[in-house]
């Protein structure tokens, strides 16, 4: 038996497991174009026996992004970031959005940019109170939109694809509010020391060309499932119904979107070259 989706992928172990084969996690949205982190992640192991110290990391990426260091706040995953984001402020969202946004009726307008699921950027015009940047460095290339006087919450494990680190964080002009609801040593040491040689590895421009590159031959492998237009590190799909089961026994694993109250569509991130070949081969099975 296939196990069924959960509420935001990332199901990939829990399906190998159950299927007994090794499973390539297409319902998990990662920069395939990221360094292997282990290298990295090997030099900073002695930080587990520290108190963690979040302080050289925030510079880093404060200095990273072109921001004043009080408006950055580094969280345990951008899953922290959100909540610590919507319990200050509440908000609300236009559907489909990604399933962690508030969706209080009350508060600012939360807008992922580029949107998740449908991948695509939002317009120059286009406002919002908070933007969730998550996938934002991917689809531009640049760190972030830049709205004056808004909040924006954003994921490292996303760039750097260690979602099992949990590295997120906060941009703000008061991140006071947000701080005070954090509680101690959030981020962990090994994720906080690990930031600034993390910091190191990031060609933005670069990951965001060839993620596109990607993209392009991710569509036409996905074809005939109706692949609609995107900015993003996947592809949404729009005439897929079924196809996550599908594909699951052939060892590649694909976002049901039914969650994103989307029935019948599938989300499929951009892998890498290794991994569109396997994907083909699958596809290839299925005739």
């Amino acid at each position: 038996m296939i196990p069924s989706p959960g509420a935001h992928g990332g199901d990939g172990e829990r399906v190998a497991r159950a299927l007994g084969i090794d499973v390539l996690d297409l319902s998990a949205s990662l920069n395939p174009a990221a360094p292997d982190p282990r290298p990295v992640l090997a030099r900073h192991l002695d930080a587990v026996g520290r108190y963690p110290d979040p302080s050289r990391a925030t510079a880093a990426l404060a200095d990273a992004i072109g921001v004043d260091r009080s408006r950055l706040l580094l969280t345990n995953g951008g899953a922290e970031a959100i909540a610590l984001v919507s319990s200050e402020l509440g908000g609300h969202v236009d559907e489909p959005e990604f399933g962690l946004l508030p969706r209080d009726n009350a508060g600012p307008r939360w807008r992922s940019n580029p949107n998740n699921p449908t991948g695509r950027l939002a317009e120059a015009a286009e406002m919002a109170g908070v933007w969730d940047e998550a996938f934002y460095p991917l689809a531009t290339g640049q760190w972030t939109r830049g709205d004056p006087a808004v909040v924006v919450v954003g994921s490292l494990t996303k760039l750097f694809a260690c979602p099992g680190l949990r590295l997120g964080y906060i941009l703000a002009d008061d991140i006071e509010p947000f701080a005070r609801r954090q509680p101690h040593w959030s981020v962990g040491g090994v994720a906080a020391a690990a930031i600034p040689d993390f910091l190191a590895t990031a060609d933005l421009a670069a990951w965001a060309a060839r993620i596109a590159a990607l993209r392009d031959q991710l569509r036409a492998l996905l074809s005939p499932f109706a692949p609609q237009p995107a900015d993003a590190n996947w592809l949404l799909c729009a005439d897929a119904a079924g196809l996550r089961d599908r594909l699951a026994p052939h060892g590649v694993l694909v976002r049901d979107c039914a969650s994103f109250g989307l029935p019948g569509y599938a989300r499929v991130a951009v892998p890498d070259e290794a991994g569109l070949e396997r994907l083909e081969a699958a596809l290839r099975r299925l005739g």
